[in-house]
């Protein structure tokens, strides 16, 4: 086995080792679907198509994850979603 090979193969199982958090979007009674849809695009960088069924499935399941990613990531953006009223948290 080469040594680059070697080297290789552990990247690989260190980078599967890093852990994903998600952050999940829970239903309220408050906030408008418009209001719900712009903070997705603007703070999870989703598509309006994208933004749109997330507040869909939120209204309707009660809960949908919106992002996906490292904690370190996750955290500011989680901290935003809950500064313009949304119910949010990391999981």
């Amino acid at each position: 086995m080469s040594t680059q090979r070697k080297i290789q193969e552990e990247v690989d199982v260190l980078e599967q080792e890093k852990t994903l958090n998600e952050i999940v979007l829970f239903n309220d009674d408050v906030n408008t679907f418009d209001h719900v849809i712009d903070s997705l695009i603007d703070i999870c960088d989703h598509t309006p198509e994208q933004a749109e069924q997330c507040a869909m499935l939120v209204h309707y399941k009660g809960k949908c994850t919106v992002k996906t990613g490292e904690y370190n990531d996750l955290k500011p953006r989680c901290t935003q979603l809950l500064t313009k009223g949304l119910s949010a948290e990391i999981i």
